[in-house]
């Protein structure tokens, strides 16, 4: 708090800014100076007001110890002037009877006979003030279920008493309802009981997150899957990171543990790691601590004991060792309440939870389903590490055979190089003497190359570039000129592929096509001024030099360089056909189809691969049968048949698992199918295409490509309605480390973001979805060369804040986004979201507002001038028309009946009459009937409201729009009625 509050009226405007704060620290320590504040002006009633919000920060901040104290404070004021607490404050008083209750329970420490006297106290003093006791039989009942007593009749003096207006809310005493029911093993009834909370109808602070953790288990055993996935994802997201909520978190990882989603609850561990620290309720720390402990038994069982847990700050943790230390904390925490309350309940609890078995072997959670595997860091270069039974165990064959599938391109090599990297990385390596298989300096150089092309295939050029360097200074060394050759060729291609990153914005494709251009020169000086290869050497460097015309055709698209790469192809092509490489005669093919693909001839393409798989099928090599089938695949989509490409590209894909070292191949079959399921009208199956491709290309080291699967994902999630999903799918993505660090590419960082805040909003989580955007607004205003994207961030950050009663933030956002648009026009964004601010302001201020409200109209009007003057066309409606109906609408809010419709005619003036645009005819149908409730309705003029929308009705009946008539038909029978 910057300064103390001088005045009471500060105070006052202290204490609800501090209300609007999220439960925390921050909140708390606020409250705390608050009442520090309020001492000083000698009044009962401020410190009273300071004194509550106190109470609720710690019983919401999970520290029990602290609220008992204050409420004993506002319990000595109300007994000394019981007349300065009014009705609200003596309802509030009475009402946290209960909290102290409950945080008393909480605390072991404090005697059964203390708990029991505090809630003889609470009768007492109900009794006196003549308040009705069904909220203290609610706590008997509750202490009585806590120590393990028998439950029975204190749940009938409870559940059997008529409610009174202290008594815990509906959804509350739903949830303690259900979870007698719940205890007695009667799942059915339990979960009927929840069913208004956990369907939304009912709901509190605490619920449906508290009432959806208890129904989880009982959902899965009950057969309801669906329900419990889709309240799992729901309930998390209202618990995660709160300190008051932590019995919740465990109860999602226990969750997690039962259904076969252990790395999720890994993940979800390390996003929850404050509530180690945090969490300062005896009980809540027990209950949390054995949903842990229920997780991480379950993966050590699973035998991944070794994985990194995230647990106590100040040491690093395993899975094993947290879960000893969890173990050991929760066991005493459990004998503690046993030892207070002269049962063995806590601990029995607590022995059940951890010996259940799993009731699902598999569940998928998210879209993002993940293995301990998936999850386990890369293991280090060690010499214990077993071969693939593919691979030869004696080092000479190894080598040798590794050379040979290199040669051949198969992608079995790798497999090979990688067994031979770990082997020469241990200490005494001992190259074998043998002149047939080389020096120790030509392997290293082989691995190297091999490093290269790897770096190469997952777009790190820089690494990939260093790499062919070394190695071809190694092939030097080693007396390889043609070898050496080979690996500078690859330098050279890479570097080519650098050359866009530091090139002009809108410049990068003619940079790109010049530096490979230049690549292509150095490749054939390389290949001229080297003699004797071998053929396989040789036609390695013509592929190179086919390639780089290729990749420079990619970015010019210009048709000479077309003629130049079909030309360099046919002399790949005919050296590989002589010597017999059917590897590059595959690949000649495979860039000859690509480059008429590119050219727009995609008929010839698809005849070319035709033949290319005939042969492919009948001579080999079979591994060029993925990525030929995916081309086809690609080339059909292009020509528009999608149920063509669909099986192309399923066929690569089930060819392509015989080769599991292509995964990043892969990653793009499922990339491409995702394409032809959305021109296919299959959206689900599209989106499990693309979360498998991110996968693939996380584990390929492609990380920026798989960020970028996972946003386009995201959006589709987002689009499908799937809200819930999508905001998990994007908090699992967020909290990988790099993302997490902000690390990853900014721009990606923000539009996964972006897409969260959006999905936050289509949940109805308007307070989180605000916080998100204005944070990004604050980023992308530092975006000097993307004015146009924290135009249209700004705009929808200004809707948001009038969605939440911010009209002054949401003014200030919105000149945000008219100076960025003034830089960087976004038309049709910046008109949508002025009209919107305007319709907020008017809507809920009615004519007080309409002033500003006008001013966002009239900052609509000069943008759709200036759209005007550019010669923009909105894709949607005319912003013209959509601005004259917001004035109509705006004027309506605002009781301003009579400019209203001047401004709907207007609009309908502008629409003009009803043909067959059936878009414009809906408008202006609905002008119509906004128009006619006003004059008939409001302004009490039946007679012209009825001609207007009976002539309406004539007009739009020969046109056969009988969803636009439906509403003017139904007015018009209400006017008559009413008339």
């Amino acid at each position: 708090m910057p300064t103390a509050p001088q005045t009471t009226d500060e105070l006052y405007e202290a204490l609800r800014e501090n209300d609007r704060r999220p439960y925390g620290r921050t909140r708390t320590l606020t409250a705390e100076e608050l009442v520090d504040a309020a001492e000083q002006f000698g009044e009962p009633e401020p410190l009273i007001h300071a004194l509550l919000e106190l109470q609720e920060a710690y019983t919401y901040g999970s520290e029990p110890r602290k609220s008992p104290v204050v409420f004993a404070r506002l319990l000595n004021l109300f007994d000394e002037q019981p007349d300065v607490f009014d009705g609200r404050l003596r309802h509030m008083l009475f009402w946290r009877f209960k909290w102290v209750a409950n945080a008393l329970r909480q605390l072991p420490e404090i005697p059964l006979a203390s708990l029991r006297q505090w809630q003889t106290e609470m009768r007492d003093r109900y009794e006196k003030a003549g308040l009705g006791l069904q909220p203290y039989y609610g706590q008997a009942y509750q202490l009585a279920a806590h120590v393990g007593e028998d439950t029975a009749l204190a749940y009938e003096l409870w559940a059997g008493r008529t409610r009174t207006e202290l008594s815990d809310c509906e959804a509350c005493e739903i949830c303690e309802r259900a979870l007698y029911h719940l205890a007695a093993g009667d799942d059915e009834r339990a979960l009927r009981i929840w069913e208004p909370v956990l369907s939304g109808k009912e709901s509190c602070q605490e619920e449906p997150a508290r009432s959806v953790s208890y129904a989880l288990l009982p959902l899965l055993r009950t057969g309801r899957t669906d329900q419990a996935r889709a309240l799992h994802l729901a309930g998390y997201r209202g618990c995660r990171r709160n300190p008051s909520m932590a019995p919740e978190v465990g109860r999602h990882l226990e969750f997690c543990a039962l259904t076969g989603n252990e790395a999720r609850g890994l993940e979800l561990l390390a996003e929850n790691r404050n509530l180690f620290a945090e969490v300062d309720s005896p009980l809540d720390q027990l209950h949390f601590l054995t949903g842990a402990e229920v997780l991480l038994r379950r993966v050590e069982q699973l035998g991944h004991g070794d994985l990194p847990a995230a647990g106590y700050a100040g040491r690093t943790w395993t899975v094993g060792t947290l879960r000893a230390e969890i173990q050991s904390r929760a066991d005493d925490l459990a004998a503690r309440f046993d030892t207070r309350n002269g049962t063995s309940t806590h601990t029995d609890r607590r022995r059940a939870r951890l010996e259940r078995a799993p009731l699902l072997e598999s569940l998928e959670l998210t879209l993002r389903t993940r293995t301990l595997e998936d999850v386990a860091p890369a293991a280090p270069v060690a010499p214990a590490a077993p071969a693939k039974p593919s691979v030869p165990e004696e080092l000479p064959e190894l080598i040798a055979r590794a050379r040979e599938l290199d040669e051949q391109g198969h992608p079995d090599s790798r497999d090979h190089w990688a067994r031979l990297r770990a082997l020469v990385a241990e200490p005494g390596y001992t190259h074998p003497d043998d002149p047939a298989l080389g020096s120790l300096t030509r392997l290293r150089a082989d691995l190297l190359e091999d490093e290269g092309n790897l770096a190469g295939e997952r777009d790190a050029y820089a690494e990939s570039a260093a790499h062919f360097k070394e190695a071809a200074e190694l092939y030097e060394t080693d007396g390889e000129p043609g070898l050496a050759a080979l690996a500078r060729a690859g330098a050279v291609l890479a570097e080519a592929e650098l050359s866009a990153a530091d090139a002009p914005t809108g410049h990068e494709d003619n940079v790109k096509a010049g530096a490979l251009g230049d690549a292509y020169d150095a490749i054939v000086r390389l290949h001229e001024g080297v003699s004797g290869l071998r053929p396989v050497h040789e036609a390695r460097l013509l592929r190179l030099r086919a390639t780089a015309l290729a990749l420079r055709f990619q970015s010019s698209r210009d048709p000479e360089h077309a003629e130049q790469v079909l030309a360099e192809v046919e002399g790949l092509y005919a050296f590989a056909t002589r010597h017999d490489i059917p590897g590059q005669i595959s690949g000649a093919v495979l860039l000859r189809a690509t480059t008429h693909a590119i050219s727009g001839d995609l008929p010839t393409a698809v005849t070319e691969l035709d033949a290319l798989l005939a042969r492919l099928r009948e001579q080999g090599p079979a591994w060029h049968l993925p990525r030929v089938l995916g081309l086809r695949g690609k080339a059909q989509l292009g020509m528009g048949n999608a149920e063509a490409a669909h099986a192309d590209l399923s066929e690569a894909l089930r060819v392509s698992a015989e080769w599991p070292s292509a995964g990043l191949a892969t990653a793009r079959l499922h990339n491409d199918l995702a394409e032809a399921c959305l021109h296919l009208g299959r959206p689900d199956e599209a989106l499990r295409h693309l979360t498998r491709c991110a996968e693939l290309e996380l584990r390929g080291g492609s990380r920026f490509d798989a960020f970028c699967t996972y946003s386009n994902a995201a959006r589709l999630t987002l689009d499908l309605g799937r809200v819930e999903d999508c905001i998990a799918l994007l908090d699992s993505v967020l909290a990988e480390p790099d993302a997490a660090a902000g690390e990853l590419d900014d721009r990606l960082l923000a539009q996964l973001r972006l897409t969260r805040a959006r999905a936050l909003h289509a949940g109805e989580d308007l307070k989180a979805a605000t916080a998100e955007f204005v944070a990004l607004a604050a980023e992308s205003a530092g975006w000097e060369d993307d004015p146009g994207s924290h135009a249209m961030i700004a705009a929808e950050t200004a809707v948001l804040l009038a969605e939440s009663g911010e009209f002054e933030r949401a003014r200030e956002a919105a000149d945000q986004a008219l100076a960025a648009h003034a830089r960087e026009p976004r038309f049709e964004q910046l008109s949508n979201c002025l009209r919107e601010l305007a319709r907020l302001q008017a809507q809920r201020q009615g004519p007080e507002g309409l002033p500003s409200a006008l001013g966002f109209l009239e900052d609509a009007g000069r943008v759709a001038d200036e759209a005007r003057e550019a010669g923009y066309e909105a894709h949607g409606r005319s912003l013209d028309t959509a601005l004259a109906y917001e004035y109509g609408r705006v004027h309506a809010h605002a009781h301003a009946h009579e400019d209203a419709i001047v401004a709907l005619e207007k609009a309908m003036a502008l629409l003009g009459e009803p043909g067959e645009d059936a878009a414009k005819a809906g408008e202006w149908a609905e002008c119509v009937r906004l128009a006619s409730a006003l004059e008939g309705i409001y302004l009490e003029r039946p007679a012209p409201a009825l001609a207007r929308l009976d002539a309406a009705i004539a007009r739009l009946t020969p046109l056969g729009l009988t969803e636009d008539i439906e509403p003017l038909t139904e007015l018009a029978a209400q006017l008559r009625d009413e008339n």
